[in-house]
């Protein structure tokens, strides 16, 4: 008698168990939905600078020249150290106190903390999944594929955003696929012009794209402008300060 009711309970027990693991199971897919379906913006500050969020996840990308101090990042990403991409000022302004810093090796040699992401790496924060792409000229000096200097694909709430880094139209941009949102610099001199990057986008479809790298040191709203014409996709171009929300 005594093992029958051992055995009737073990199995209440097993049944139990099974059944929180399914209940857990469930509960974690309506999460994960949630997050998919959370609505994803993107603002951008002006040249090369933008600000990605989402929930309780915020991202900045090469703050520069900010007019305010929000403190809200919860992730800061640097492609390469030049001036007008890594502002130690700008950093300061946005950072949390938790935020992450991710940046180029020669970035967090540079500041003296950090993490170092580099091209074809991958780093997940908080279910944030960033991966670094190679960003370098093909014909220019300006940006040597040498250095490992980044653009990054950014996984947040069921999107794929990638942000280019100062850079040509390189092989590795052109197989990138599922892109949602490709931020790309149209500009000129020191990366893609209006023209290589609208020829980019036909190579590896984004859904639509915005141009940067414009009305600030190099390029103009005429180069936009004629990415905007040119792309082989929907573009959107926005003034210093605009957000948009990513389909």
């Amino acid at each position: 008698m005594r093992t029958r009711i051992s055995l009737i309970a073990f199995t209440a027990i097993i049944s139990i168990v099974f059944a929180s693991q399914s209940i857990f199971a469930e509960d974690t897919a309506v999460q994960k939905g949630k997050e998919n379906t959370m609505p994803v913006q993107l603002q951008w500050f002006g040249h090369a600078s933008f600000k990605i969020s989402s929930g309780s996840d915020v991202i900045y990308i090469d703050p520069w020249k900010l007019k305010s101090a929000p403190h809200d990042a919860t992730i800061v990403l640097v492609s390469h150290i030049h001036y007008d991409h890594y502002s130690a000022e700008d950093i300061a302004k946005v950072s949390g106190m938790t935020a992450k810093f991710i940046a180029a090796e020669d970035v967090i040699q540079e500041r003296g903390k950090g993490q170092t992401l580099k091209p074809g790496q991958s780093i997940d924060i908080n279910g944030v999944k960033i991966t670094g792409v190679p960003a370098y000229n093909i014909t220019k000096r300006f940006h040597p594929r040498s250095n490992n200097w980044l653009g990054f694909v950014i996984e947040i709430a069921g999107k794929r955003i990638y942000y280019a880094g100062d850079t040509d139209a390189t092989a590795e941009m052109k197989a990138l696929k599922n892109i949602d949102l490709a931020l790309l610099p149209a500009g000129g001199t020191y990366t893609m012009n209006a023209a290589e990057a609208a020829d980019a986008t036909k190579q590896f479809k984004p859904k639509q794209a915005i141009p940067y790298h414009w009305g600030d040191i190099v390029g103009s709203q005429a180069d936009a402008d004629n990415f905007k014409k040119l792309a082989g996709c929907k573009v959107t171009v926005l003034k210093p300060g605009e957000s948009i929300t990513i389909d």
